[in-house]
């Protein structure tokens, strides 16, 4: 299942005898391998590379399965019992925090990799810790996929319903749900990666993949599919119910508003002026993140305690992204006054600033031959970013409209996009936690600001609190 893993060298080496004779037709039907995952108990065949829905006559994929479940329910009795004399003698037992003199459970639940999904499990930690997207959600009315009996005590997934059933809203609901509740400490998120399968083609395999390109797949398909209607209740119903997300949102992406837009929806204007004659063009684009690059003279500089030159600041990239720029001469502008193709400036204003402020930043550039990474640091706040400097009428808004707080950074270890490793770091009721796939531990926040981040979600201030500013 694996891209290059050990199964799959077993199904490479299982078709070596069939290259030199002539393969018939029964052989054709019969020569499928598959492999089962340990953990979620489904099954993968190579040569349809699909999941396994159906069994064979005898049962055999479900015997397996009731194998492994045992095997697992034998060692998780043994486990349980080592782990609660550990929890009786350890103090430091890192799933307890005393909070105002009393004990309580961390309640973190991580999600387990299925094979170079740790992308997809950065994006899903990120996004299931911005309050008012994650509620949204949660509260939204179930739908039940699945008909007929599951098999054993765990639910599989099926085909058998077909694709138009496929729900990319429900299984991130389903996620979201699994995750803050504390009943298990990793969830398997297989479901949804498999409906991701099944409507981003762009996804489909092990291979490594990039978080960023994940995360707009994601929010531009829940929105679209919110503009159909879920369950039955119209979208338009949903966001009557929740009045603060519909209010003065006017920021639509594809049609309709919905969460999506109302939560990180924003407007930018974009300025491009004809050196040759003078003629300004001016038009409004909308966007859920923004993509900042890292200034080149900073990307040499990699570590923050590197003396070489001044430290690169989310400021000087939000700088570069707004600040007057002359287009080269590969991207020469078509004015309409001239008539034809002329040297001219660009320059980006934020017109309406979202509720929760996704910043990119472009770590990852082609040159000649391949796609290197730039492994820059950048410091970034956690409290009081200011971005009424780069807002068109910076004078229409209040004291504190404009100030932001960190909630969630995705960071990219590695040297390449399609190698490395992506983990997150969010704030949840006033802690930060790392999550590293299955495993989510308590840190602080000197750490969280030394991360090289790829990914920022800002989330706009509610309540008046200090001035600190970037």
């Amino acid at each position: 299942r694996y891209v290059n893993g050990h199964a799959k060298k077993h199904y490479e080496d299982a078709q070596i005898p069939m290259t030199n004779h002539k393969k018939t037709e029964k052989q054709e039907k019969v020569q499928h391998t598959v492999c089962m995952d340990c953990s979620s108990y489904s099954t993968y065949c190579y040569r349809c590379d699909d999941f396994v829905v159906n069994d064979t006559k005898l049962g055999l994929v479900q015997k397996v399965r009731e194998h492994l479940q045992n095997l697992e329910n034998s060692a998780f009795r043994s486990d349980r019992h080592r782990k609660r004399k550990l929890l009786e003698n350890s103090s430091l037992n890192s799933k307890l925090l005393k909070v105002n003199g009393s004990t309580t459970a961390l309640c973190a639940t991580g999600l387990r990799n299925l094979g170079n999904t740790c992308f997809m499990n950065a994006i899903l930690q990120s996004l299931s810790n911005i309050q008012q997207f994650c509620c949204y959600f949660k509260e939204l009315p179930a739908v039940e996929l699945r008909n007929g009996k599951t098999a054993g005590r765990r639910t599989y997934h099926t085909r058998s319903q077909g694709d138009n059933n496929v729900s990319l809203v429900e299984e991130f609901r389903k996620t979201l749900c699994a995750l803050w509740q504390g009943s298990q400490t990793a969830f398997s998120p297989e479901s949804l990666f498999y409906v991701v399968w099944k409507i981003m083609p762009n996804f489909r395999g092990y291979q490594q993949q990039d978080a960023h390109e994940f995360m707009r797949y994601l929010l531009d398909h829940l929105h679209l599919e919110l503009q159909g209607g879920f369950n039955g209740v119209s979208r338009s119903v949903i966001l009557q119910e929740n009045s603060s997300l519909s209010a003065s949102n006017k920021c639509c992406i594809n049609g309709a508003s919905t969460v999506v837009t109302a939560i990180f929806g924003g407007i930018l204007q974009n300025e491009v002026n004809c050196l040759i004659c003078g003629t300004e063009s001016r038009k409004f684009d909308p966007f859920l993140d923004l993509s900042l690059d890292i200034p080149s003279q900073f990307r040499n500089k990699r570590t923050k305690t590197q003396e070489s030159g001044p430290m690169c600041t989310l400021r000087d990239c939000l700088r570069s992204f707004t600040d007057l720029e002359e287009l080269d001469e590969t991207e020469l502008y078509m004015c309409h006054k001239c008539k034809k193709k002329q040297k001219s400036t660009k320059k980006f204003w934020i017109q309406k600033l979202p509720k929760v402020l996704c910043l990119h930043l472009k770590r990852f550039h082609w040159t000649a031959y391949l796609r290197n990474k730039v492994d820059t640091y950048v410091e970034f706040p956690l409290r009081g970013l200011d971005m009424k400097c780069y807002l068109l009428e910076p004078e229409n808004s209040g004291p504190e409209s404009c100030l932001y707080d960190l909630a969630a950074v995705v960071v990219h270890h590695g040297s390449g996009v399609g190698s490395g490793h992506y983990t997150a770091y969010a704030a949840h009721e006033g802690r930060w936690f790392h999550f590293n796939d299955s495993t989510v531990t308590l840190t602080d926040e000197e750490t969280v600001v030394k991360a090289k981040a790829y990914i920022l979600f800002y989330v706009e201030r509610q309540a008046k609190s200090g001035s600190d500013k970037l």
